[in-house]
């Protein structure tokens, strides 16, 4: 089910996803629910379960941040640690072998992007994109391109996360339109 896409330009994180459900018979159902979704000062978009991306859509809380510290250290602590709270409690965790699982999504946060392991594990890639669900590698293969391409810096966010989403979708059969977009660009 899906690829959410993210991308970092000029200080902010502007998010992509489909609307495709994949059942366990492997048909598709476009749904109406967002995968992509603005939380305060947060975007986030999901793969891996409804479930999870409606606990945290709907019922989680972004721990406050001390005033100085390090972005990093805050994900890797304070937030996984209430995601890792919030599954528990919501009846999501999966704990096999003494070992926790979640699921897979993105957050944009202070003009970063993180990806969230299934694992509980924080990423940040040395590229300003990334992309989780089973359609990540060929939007991944787009945003790769069309972030070097020579008109890059003339091509409108949305357009590009389209175009990642699009190749995406061409290229697997469990990514389908319409695509939905959130940014941390403050809303009037």
């Amino acid at each position: 089910m899906t690829c959410i896409v993210g991308l970092v330009r000029d200080g902010h994180v502007y998010l992509g996803g489909d609307s495709a459900s994949i059942n366990d018979d492997r048909s598709i159902t476009i749904v109406k629910n967002p995968k992509v979704f603005r939380k305060g000062e947060f975007v986030m978009g999901y793969t891996s379960s409804w479930r999870m991306g409606q606990l945290i859509q709907y019922h989680f809380t972004p721990p406050e941040r001390a005033l100085q510290q390090d972005v990093m250290e805050y994900m890797v602590t304070n937030f996984i640690d209430g995601i890792r709270r919030l599954f528990k409690e919501g009846g999501w965790a999966k704990i096999e072998s003494n070992q926790e699982q979640g699921g897979s999504f993105l957050v944009g946060y202070q003009g970063r992007l993180f990806t969230i392991h299934a694992d509980y594990q924080v990423a940040e890639t040395a590229n300003p994109y990334d992309a989780v669900g089973c359609g990540s590698n060929s939007a991944l293969g787009a945003l790769f391109a069309l972030t070097r391409a020579p008109h890059f810096s003339d091509t409108a966010t949305q357009d590009i996360l389209q175009l990642a989403l699009d190749a995406s979708c061409n290229h697997n059969s469990g990514v389908a339109p319409p695509y939905l977009f959130v940014s941390t660009v403050e809303e009037n």
